[in-house]
């Protein structure tokens, strides 16, 4: 199969049956790039989530267009961005053309409660792959657990804190734990 077609169908039915956002596609991009197609590693898919998290768009999509630029340039980032986008972009288009009252149908109510924990499970999954493949060090390791505990204690006592300030802390703090070590790197190589 050409490569272009094999992005846009890969990439269209992550999009196709995947509800809840970018974070519960994570585990079904994984699945189709790094275990089935191996168009990347699993070292880039970790690489590829910290980097669609913090650059603009959705997650999904930026995955996706990373994989498909990997693959075959612009064309391939083309292929692989619209397969993601556009069977989404349909349902929604369809919906809200049809239906006026989508959510009141009883049966499709109670569907999307049930989807919801699935999307739960999915997002679950691929933070514990994640964490499975997260470097046995110290630092990352003590990094994850002091977000998870702000963002813990941040969600239980209702407080208004950006998500971004976090991030950029922690980005911070690395930055400066780096630098603080670069120079004694230094002066233990030449000793």
């Amino acid at each position: 199969m050409n490569i272009l077609s094999d992005l846009f169908l890969s990439f269209a039915r992550i999009g196709l049956f995947t509800f809840g956002g970018g974070y519960a596609m994570i585990s079904l991009i994984e699945n189709e790039c790094v275990e089935k197609k191996q168009w990347i590693t699993h070292d880039e898919m970790m690489n590829i989530t910290v980097i669609a998290e913090s650059t603009p768009g959705p997650i999904a999509i930026n995955c996706a267009t990373y994989v498909g630029y990997k693959q075959k340039g612009f064309r391939g980032a083309l292929a692989a961005t619209i397969g993601m986008i556009l069977p989404s972009f349909c349902i929604i288009f369809a919906i809200s053309m049809f239906l006026d009252h989508f959510l009141e149908i009883r049966w499709i109510a109670h569907a999307f409660q049930g989807i919801k924990i699935a999307v739960g499970i999915l997002i679950l999954d691929a933070a514990v792959k994640m964490l499975k493949k997260m470097p046995k060090k110290r630092m990352p390791r003590a990094f994850m657990f002091c977000a998870f505990a702000a963002m813990l204690m941040i969600n239980l006592f209702s407080l208004r804190f950006s998500s971004i300030i976090l991030m950029l802390s922690a980005g911070l703090t690395s930055l400066i734990i780096y630098m603080a070590e670069k120079p004694a790197a230094k002066g233990g190589a030449g000793a």
